[in-house]
């Protein structure tokens, strides 16, 4: 489940980009259209809540790194 929201996180920054985009090449020169200023906050409220839903999920151990190559944990022995 936190994996489809960070997956739907990351979409809706991709579609405020383009709609920055949009508004950049819609509204230039005209100084009282604030669109582009907006869609930067949404922007920056989105990934905002990205971070703090990985920082949730690695927090709480539903995400972390599992890689083939990492060989894990390692006991180690108290010295004799």
């Amino acid at each position: 489940m936190l994996k489809i929201i960070i997956i739907l996180l990351m979409i809706a920054l991709v579609a405020s980009l383009a709609t920055g985009l949009v508004f950049l090449m819609s509204d230039q020169g005209s100084s009282n259209k604030r669109r582009l200023f907006h869609s930067l906050g949404v922007r920056l409220g989105l990934g905002a809540c990205l971070l703090v839903v990985i920082a949730y999920g690695v927090i709480t151990g539903q995400l972390g790194h599992r890689n083939p190559w990492d060989p894990g944990p390692t006991l180690s022995r108290p010295l004799e």
